[in-house]
C-alpha cells in the first residue's frame, strides 16, 4: 500500500494560527499509484472541494479479484485504498474492515481504517482503532502521528496530542513522520508564545 496523503489545514483557537501538513497513513509498495490527491480538510467546517474521481475500472478489477479469492486480505485493502483516494470513506471502511477480518495483524490497514473513521466523524472509533494498531506495533510512527492529530482536532486534547508527536520525533526524527510531528510541535510552541508575549 502506498502512502495515503491527507492534507490537514487546521485552524484551532488553541493554536491561533493555521497549521498545515501532510500525513500518511501507511506507506509501502502499492503498485501503479501516482501522486495521491488531498483528502478533505479536518476542520469543523471544511472548505468545499471536489472529491477526486473514483477509478471505476480499478474497482471492477479488484472486485473481480476478490470474487476469485475472497480471502485475500491485500486485495480488500487495495480496494479500500481506491475508495480512500476518491474520498469514499464509508466504502473504504467496509473494505478495510473486511481486510482486517482476514488479517487482523496489519497495522497499516488498521491505521488506514482509523483515519477513515475520523473522516466520517467517528472520532472515538478512530482512536480505538489506532490503539489496536499500536498493540500490533507500538512503534508504528504513522499511527502515532495520526493519533496525535485526532486527539488535537477531534478531541481538542492538545497535551495528549503533543505527547504522541513527541513519541514520533523520538522514534524516527529524520523520517517524514518525524518531520511532520516536529512541525506540529513547533506550531504549538509558536502559538503558545504568541499567546504569552510577556514570557518572551
Amino acid at each position: 500500500m502506498r502512502s495515503e496523503s491527507i492534507v490537514f489545514a487546521v485552524a484551532g483557537m488553541c493554536f491561533g494560527v493555521i497549521l498545515g501538513w501532510v500525513l500518511g497513513s501507511q506507506a509501502s509498495n502499492r503498485a501503479g499509484d501516482g501522486v495521491p490527491q488531498p483528502a478533505p480538510q479536518a476542520t469543523a467546517a471544511p472548505q468545499a472541494q471536489a472529491a477526486p474521481p473514483l477509478d471505476e475500472a480499478r474497482v471492477q478489477q479488484l472486485r473481480t479479484a476478490i470474487d476469485a479469492d475472497p480471502k485475500n486480505a491485500g486485495t480488500h485493502a487495495q480496494l479500500g485504498n481506491v475508495y480512500f483516494d476518491a474520498q469514499r470513506f464509508p466504502d473504504a471502511i467496509a473494505a478495510y474492515e473486511q481486510s482486517l477480518k482476514i488479517n487482523p495483524n496489519d497495522p497499516d490497514v488498521s491505521t488506514d481504517l482509523g483515519v477513515s473513521y475520523f473522516y466520517t466523524n467517528r472520532t472515538d472509533e478512530a482512536l480505538a482503532q489506532f490503539e489496536q494498531s499500536l498493540k500490533i506495533d507500538p512503534r508504528h510512527t504513522k499511527t502515532l502521528l495520526n493519533k496525535g492529530i485526532v486527539l488535537a482536532f477531534g478531541k481538542e486534547d492538545l497535551p495528549a496530542a503533543t505527547n504522541e508527536w513527541k513519541k514520533v520525533v523520538e522514534l524516527a526524527p529524520d523520517s517524514p513522520e518525524g518531520q511532520r510531528a516536529r512541525q506540529a510541535l513547533e506550531g504549538v510552541a509558536a502559538s503558545h508564545a504568541a499567546g504569552n508575549p510577556t514570557n518572551q
